[in-house]
């Protein structure tokens, strides 16, 4: 496993603390736009790449994207944003940039009702509680049925799969967080794995695979190390969030990494049974004592926290990989 984290596009103090955590690998966000590049243009993610790597840190994922809401709802303009990301996606193949995460989210991203929400020692984690929202009006989308989804899913995968395949670029799709639907009248269609397999099978590419956001199909009552161990089957992991929760779809909380739901020990020695070798990153982690929670999910020092607990998951998985436990020996 090569234990990463999600960077902004130019240094700041989290880059030079991860280095001193022994952490090698970034997930990127997109550059912002600069001198008329589009953030998807060749150069403006050559210069990034360039930063990481003039710090010690080799760019592995890209988790944003240009515009796609049109994409997901079936709108006019969406040939263009597919047009786009095929411009993205072209753009790392020729960079060496191997994963890009994306989802299929309509409207908005993942989406809480909380970001303040106490956990333990009063640090602030975000929740969903789907009662919240029952008299939530609609989005200016209206409804937006699974149907339609569906349907536009695999209109964006056949245009989309065979530039990626060409680019050897990875296709790494993250379940719907919260997986629940609808959610203000847009339809959710990616909450359990057993839709991401139905989705990467709409266009079958050795490049199509998933994000595997342990928090999201914890949630959906998924057993992890089994979801672990169907996808690595078919060669289909290709990233991971490690991180967890406590609850249902309809109402649950973020947590402290080992303070979660999942034996997060059998997820990592699943991992390492399967010989999984990608990229993964902490994620939605609290915001502790002395943060401002400006930023829900991605302050500093939960990372710290969350990057030091997977660091001895590692290490401990892999040494019992190399010498399993032997059976005590009794005698009499």
């Amino acid at each position: 496993m090569k234990l990463a984290e999600f960077f902004t596009s130019h240094p700041n103090q989290l880059w030079h603390l991860a280095k001193q955590m022994g952490v090698d690998y970034a997930v990127g966000p997109l550059p912002k736009e600069e001198n008329g590049m589009k953030p998807w243009d060749y150069m403006n993610l050559l210069h990034m790449k360039q930063r990481y790597e003039n710090h010690g840190i080799e760019l592995l994922v890209i988790e944003s994207a240009p515009p796609t809401n049109k994409i997901k709802l079936g709108l006019p303009g969406r040939d263009e944003e597919i047009e786009w990301m095929g411009q993205l996606i072209t753009n790392m193949g020729a960079l060496g940039i191997p994963v890009l995460c994306y989802n299929f989210m309509a409207q908005f991203n993942w989406f809480r009702t909380s970001t303040t929400t106490r956990t333990r020692g009063g640090a602030l984690v975000s929740s969903y509680n789907h009662s919240l929202m029952q008299s939530a009006p609609l989005t200016e989308a209206g409804i937006v049925t699974e149907e339609q989804l569906w349907d536009n899913l695999r209109y964006y995968l056949e245009r989309i799969v065979p530039i990626a395949e060409k680019a050897k670029v990875k296709l790494a799709l993250h379940p719907d967080d919260p997986p629940i639907s609808p959610i203000r009248g847009v339809s959710r269609i990616l909450r359990s794995a057993e839709a991401l397999q139905r989705a990467i099978d709409l266009v079958p590419s050795e490049y199509s695979g998933i994000t595997l956001c342990q928090g999201t199909l914890a949630t959906a009552g998924e057993h992890i190390p089994d979801v672990i161990r169907h996808f690595a089957r078919q060669d289909k992991l290709f990233f991971v969030h490690f991180r967890d929760v406590v609850g249902t779809p309809d109402n649950f909380r973020e947590t402290f990494h080992d303070d979660g739901q999942t034996d997060m020990y059998e997820a990592m020695k699943a991992y390492y049974e399967v010989g999984f070798d990608g990229p993964s990153r902490p994620d939605h982690v609290p915001t502790m004592e002395g943060e401002d929670n400006a930023n829900p999910g991605y302050e500093t020092l939960g990372r710290l926290y969350g990057v030091g607990y997977i660091k001895g998951l590692m290490e401990a998985a892999a040494a019992e990989k190399k010498s399993p436990a032997k059976p005590e020996l009794k005698i009499g």
